[in-house]
């Protein structure tokens, strides 16, 4: 039986031996599917999932692992990649589907938030993401700081700060993955220790791409969990304000 919500982030541990069994691929892909459900800014998805279970791609993806055993020992990989250069492609994606939509309901007037959404994905998303060497976006950081000493105004513009909101946004996309994996009793183990430049060769990935991690995927050995959970105490991270 599936596990409910609390149950699976409670069962969730980053499990580090696996057993020598077989996990279905359609089930670990099913969980994939749960992963891009998950938010991502400006509903960009600049996020792509590589699920490895070709056994060669997967001993080189243990080689730059560096032989981690959460990488060797696992049944299958799944390697989460930030997409940050494919904003242009996701940008157009957003826009025909926009289209679509308010072609499909016209009952009522739309016009003002037609504008609102299409300038949006036309002319404030590419003045954010639209670089060249770090230069136009050290330049927008400065104008956008002079703007926020008169209004609020957004400031992560920099070519660093883009790759971190889509570092964020994959991120979110593992957590659902993962969680997701729990929920039917598969367990997994984030890793972010590897040569991230032999996996974006194993994998034949452009420049362009970055690796954000790789999930070691299996059913856990009793001892492949490291000892018992540890948190700080709850009232050292909460703060109601």
């Amino acid at each position: 039986m599936e596990k409910t919500v609390s149950e699976a982030i409670n069962y969730r541990r980053s499990v580090r031996i696996y057993k020598d069994t077989a996990l279905d691929p359609e089930k670990v892909k099913a969980c994939i599917e749960n992963a891009v459900l998950a938010p991502t800014s400006s509903n960009l998805q600049l996020w792509e999932f590589y699920q490895v279970t070709d056994p060669d791609v997967k001993q080189k993806l243990v080689h730059a692992c560096m032989g981690q055993p959460a990488a060797k020992t696992a049944e299958q990989l799944v390697v989460v990649v930030a997409r940050k250069d494919l904003w242009r492609k996701r940008v157009k994606a957003n826009i025909e589907f926009l289209e679509a939509s308010f072609a499909k309901n016209d009952k009522e007037d739309q016009s003002n938030r037609k504008k609102f959404v299409f300038d949006y994905y036309k002319k404030m998303i590419p003045s954010i993401y639209v670089d060249f060497l770090g230069i136009l976006g050290f330049l927008k950081y400065m104008i956008f700081n002079v703007i926020g000493l008169f209004r609020p105004v957004y400031r992560q513009v920099r070519l660093s700060d883009m790759r971190i909101v889509a570092h964020k946004s994959a991120a979110l996309a593992a957590e659902n993955f993962m969680i997701s994996m729990a929920a039917i009793g598969y367990d997994t183990c984030p890793m972010e220790g590897s040569d991230t430049l032999l996996i974006k060769k194993a994998l034949g990935l452009p420049s362009g791409a970055e690796i954000n991690m790789v999930v070691g995927c299996g059913v856990r050995e009793p001892h492949g969990v490291y000892g018992s959970r540890f948190r700080v105490p709850f009232e050292h991270v909460y703060k109601r304000v």
